[in-house]
């Protein structure tokens, strides 16, 4: 399965959420039953801190969505950052599903 790259931008203090769609090689989305995720965005990729993203998985429909609250976004500074989200399979196996850059952009109202 290879790895969706995709840049998101996020709004500083504001409610985030994305939703992925894994799919099989033939097209049809991913059986995620048995799944769990999780996902993270650093600064750097090596980076020791992260803020992690609260991951939900839609079993059937192959959709892994990730959201952030306005209280965690307003605490992530604006500029650029890296991401990726992870899945794991009853079975253990881990899986790259997608990553990419964030951009968060300032908000000068909150």
């Amino acid at each position: 399965m290879a790895v969706a790259a995709v840049n998101i931008t996020i709004e500083q203090g504001t409610d985030y959420q994305e939703v992925f769609t894994v799919n099989n090689p033939d097209g049809t989305p991913l059986d995620l039953t048995g799944h769990s995720g999780v996902g993270k965005i650093r600064k750097f990729p090596e980076s020791a801190t992260s803020t992690p993203f609260t991951v939900g998985i839609v079993l059937t429909a192959g959709q892994v969505v990730v959201s952030l609250a306005n209280t965690v976004t307003d605490d992530l500074k604006a500029g650029r950052y890296y991401y990726d989200v992870i899945i794991t399979s009853s079975a253990g196996k881990k899986t790259k599903v997608v990553d990419g850059m964030v951009l968060v952009n300032p908000s000068e109202s909150i």
